[in-house]
């Protein structure tokens, strides 16, 4: 009983505490006083922009930038499971071989799409 008590003392705690933060960030709030014409322009790492500012790019740049994260989410995976891979066993080794099979069938089939083919 103690712990379901607890629950609900934390949860209303939570919910006082969000409601709480964001009564005080409408109150405190900066407001601008005036519109700046440099408030509607581009920023370039301080650089002034020139050119057009809505540059459409070319859908391959986007796979690769997919195909980097699935990667790296992959290395992400892969490094913690080798740290242990004594304690895994060969429940964790068939576990992670499928892991891997499953990203490379994926890599395999976008290189025979030719999503990798570059132009």
């Amino acid at each position: 009983m103690t712990s379901g008590l607890s629950l609900l003392a934390y949860l209303l705690f939570a919910i006082v505490l969000v409601f709480g933060l964001l009564a005080a960030a409408k109150i405190i709030r900066v407001v601008a006083t005036r519109e700046s014409p440099l408030k509607r322009q581009t920023y370039e790492c301080g650089e002034v922009p020139t050119g057009v500012t809505w540059v459409r790019f070319h859908a391959r740049y986007y796979v690769v930038a997919l195909f980097f994260v699935l990667f790296d989410v992959e290395a992400a995976f892969l490094l913690p499971w080798a740290a242990g891979v004594r304690e895994a066993g060969s429940r964790g080794l068939v576990a992670i071989a499928s892991f891997v099979v499953v990203v490379m069938v994926g890599w395999v089939w976008a290189t025979r799409k030719g999503a990798l083919r570059w132009q």
